[in-house]
Parts: C-alpha cells; structure tokens; sequence
C-alpha cells in the first residue's frame, strides 16, 4: 500500500509538472539533510557527530504526552539518525530503553546498506514529560511515537522501511506493527519475550531445566546456593560496599530484599548473557562449598550486580518495571535446587521495584491482543532467538494465516542472538527476505536466496549485532 500511494503521488507531480520548471528543479543543489531534517515542524538538533560515510543527528522531536489528546501537552523525544543516502531504505530502530547518542548501525542496517532512525522510548530520560502522568506509558502511546516520527521522515527517506530492536526494542517492533501495520515494508524482532499469560510461567522453569549441559547448570546453582547459605557474611559485605557507594534501597524496601533478588538473578543472568564455555572460567567457582566468599561475591556481582536493586541502579529503570507491572508481563520462575529456608521472598514482582507514589494496576489482555495478532495477522515479520536464552523459553509464533514470516532460533546463542548466527540456510533466507523487504535485494538474490550477503561491509565501530547488556532481570 504505502509502495503504491507513493508511486501514485510521484506519477501525479510528474504530470502537473511543466517541462521548464522540470528543467529548473533539476539544476538546483538538493537542500542539506540538515536542513531538511530541522525544517519539520517539532524537530531540532542536539549535535552533529562526524562518522564517515554518514552524517549522524542527535534531534529532539516534540511528541504529544497523550496521542488521544494532543492538546493536553507535550514532551522532547529524544531521537538519532544515522544518514546515508535518500535513495536508500531506512532501518527503524530502538531497544526499548534509552537511545545512544554515539553513532552505531544495527544488523538490518547493515544487510541493506541504509540509514537508520534511532528512537529513546518514551519515559526514559530525558524524553520523560514533566510532570510525568504515568498512565501515558503503554505499548499504544509508545507505538503513535514511532507512527508520528515515520510520518515525518517518511517524505525525505520516502523508500522501503523495516523496523527493529532487541529484547524490549524487539516487542516494540513487534507492538508497532500491531498497531500500525500499514507503517512499515518489514519487521526484525530479536529475542522478544511474548509473556501471554503472565501468570504462568512454567516454559522457564522447564528451559532451566535443560540449558546447556548438565555439568554446567550444576556448577551454576552450586554457587547461587552459597550464596544464600552465606547471606549473612556476603550481606555485611554488601553493607560495606552500599556504604562506600552511597547505595540506599528505599524502593525495594530493604537491603535484605535486594540482596536476595541479586542472587536470584544469577543463572538467568548467566545464560541471558554469557556462553557454554564461560561456565568452565575461573569466574564460575568449580567447587562452590569450599570457595572463599570473595569468590562467590565476585561471580555474583560480575553477572548480576549487586548495584541493580539500590535506588540509584532501579532508577533509570522505572520505566520498565512499570510496563512490565502493567502491561508486558514478569516471569517467575522456582529454585528446585535450593531448600526454602533459604529463599525469603522468591522473585519479586515489578511492582516492589516501582516507586510507591506511582500507581500501577495490570491489564491482562494487553500482551494476549498482540499475540493473537501476530498468529493471524504476520506478514513480513521475522522473529530472531537464541537457544540458550531463558527471555526465548515464551516466543512469538505464527499461525496459519502467517504470511511471509518467520521464526528461527540460532543454535548455542545467547540473548545476542542475530541473522547472522543462524543456520546457514536460515542465515540465507533472512538476509534475502530483509533486502527483500526493504527493496534492494539483488537479482541473483531474488532468484537465489543462498547469495544473499550484508551490502554494506562489516565496520568494528559501527556496527552492533546482539542485545545491548541491561543490568539484573531486564529483557
């Protein structure tokens, strides 16, 4: 639809268009992409970063609080973007958390050799409005952000757009194309969680039960046990080192709370972001009974941090924790291998992470209306996970109405998991399908999906395939 009605339009200038003032147009310069870009109405510039090849914006847009009500104020949206070429396709991206503001090219970007919109979701600092009326954070308002910032690019980057993000930025892509369906030519969702049901969460315990090798997960659970049969050496650490800090924990409610939750965290931890081979490091004690406790402190610190669950490591993370309460769902999961003494609280739900003074209530048919969605309604979306990730125990499916879409689950990897991990003849068939998608796949492509490659060359600097690392429980 959005390919014709473009076509049309451009027909339609053509033909109203005199011959002369064709001749004209065609001899003046093209307006700089900066101007371009500041001469929509609600757009400025933060900075201007050099990277060559590109030119690349750090802009604020001006988004309405409530899209229902517009009129009832207004916020700065923090968005970046990485530009090519016009005449190339462009990537839509975000992680569903804050946007960085140092040049970076996700996997899409680089398979189809475009530019690419970078969006901070709304409510992360500083694209908070002030003062901030929480029930504007759901799914719908975050996707009418990403409806109003295509709808203003979309006339100087008027070829193919895909959406993407990992994670939380991968459900976003995936809630954007739900609501807005029409927006984008394609979708790339990496590890997206798709919680349904939110209060049952037995996929995780049986993913926990089966990851890696046997050897391994003992090893894992061995340590997360010590350190609760040593809660009260490791927690008087834990003091000390809050104290040196200047942690508090009036969120969570007590340093004891957060403690627990920093171990519970551990195996998740450990297989969200780390491989087979880690657990076979110096950093996993072999022998967790008869480790020191600066051992078993420090293993727990590197993959879960014991910052995450003060004041100051929630903060930044609120809003999260108040769509996960409200709208995405938590998961839960059991420690077979602990005996319950030693298990206090169990995981916590969101809400214990939240600040009292903000009011959060769950909307059970928020996350079952997008998958029922996705089953009937997929068409040009491709779903990314790693096997050894627990966030892909609960996937997206697809169902029989499905068209043009696809989930595939790269072997061995991790919450990083990317296209370019998968099988070879998945690889293949991504890669095609993306370039397809966004209207640049080659003609040996189009005839041969196994000549599919990235077009545009793989840079250290630029480009970032896999999940970014978000601290504690976080998708």
């Amino acid at each position: 639809m959005r390919k014709a009605l473009r076509w049309l339009l451009a027909l339609a200038v053509l033909i109203g268009m005199p011959s002369t003032a064709g001749v004209a147009a065609a001899a003046q310069p093209e307006t700089d992409i900066k101007d371009r870009l500041l001469a929509i109405p609600g757009m400025s510039l933060v900075e201007e970063k050099p990277y060559t090849g590109y030119r690349f914006f750090v802009l604020n847009y001006t988004q309405p609080v409530d899209h229902r009500h517009p009129s009832k104020g207004t916020f700065q949206q923090r968005i970046t973007v990485l530009h090519k070429d016009t005449s190339r396709p462009t990537v839509f991206y975000t992680g569903g958390y804050n946007v960085s503001t140092n040049p970076s090219r996700r996997e899409p970007t680089q398979i189809v050799d475009g530019n690419q919109v970078s969006m901070e979701y709304r409510f992360f600092t500083p694209s908070r409005p002030a003062p901030a009326d929480w029930s504007k954070l759901d799914i719908w308002q975050a996707a009418s952000d990403q409806h109003r910032i295509f709808q203003a690019l979309e006339p100087i980057y008027s070829k193919n757009w895909i959406s993407t993000g990992g994670s939380k930025g991968g459900m976003t892509a995936t809630y954007y194309e739900r609501f807005y369906p029409r927006d984008m030519d394609g979708v790339v969702a990496y590890v997206a969680p798709n919680d349904v049901v939110n209060k049952e969460d037995s996929a995780y315990d049986r993913f926990f039960a089966k990851v890696g090798t046997e050897e391994c997960r003992d090893r894992l659970n061995a340590v997360q046990r010590e350190a609760l049969v040593r809660r009260a050496p490791l927690a008087k650490k834990y003091e000390e080192y809050a104290a040196a800090e200047g942690y508090t924990f009036d969120t969570i409610g007590s340093l004891d709370r957060a403690y627990e939750a920093v171990v519970l965290d551990y195996v998740w931890g450990f297989w969200q972001y780390s491989t087979l081979a880690d657990c076979e490091t110096d950093l996993i004690p072999a022998d967790a009974k008869n480790a020191t406790d600066d051992e078993i402190w420090t293993s727990v610190d590197t993959i879960s941090g014991f910052s995450a669950y003060t004041d100051q490591g929630l903060s930044t993370y609120t809003p999260y924790y108040y769509q996960a309460g409200t709208q995405l769902g938590a998961p839960t999961i059991h420690f077979p291998h602990i005996e319950k003494k030693y298990v206090r609280y169990g995981y916590q739900p969101p809400r214990n992470f939240v600040p009292r003074d903000i009011k959060m209530k769950f909307q059970p048919n928020a996350m079952r209306d997008v998958d029922t969605w996705v089953r009937n309604n997929a068409r040009q979306m491709l779903f990314v996970y790693g096997e050894n990730d627990p966030w892909g125990a609960e996937p997206f499916h697809l169902g029989r109405k499905a068209r043009d879409s696809y989930v595939f689950t790269a072997p061995g990897a991790n919450h990083g998991a990317n296209v370019a991990g998968l099988v070879e003849s998945e690889r293949d068939l991504a890669t095609a399908r993306i370039q397809e998608w966004a209207g640049v796949a080659p003609a040996t492509v189009q005839s041969d999906p196994a000549a599919a490659k990235p077009l545009a060359r793989y840079d250290a600097k630029l480009d970032k395939h896999g999940t970014e690392r978000e601290p504690a429980l976080r998708p």
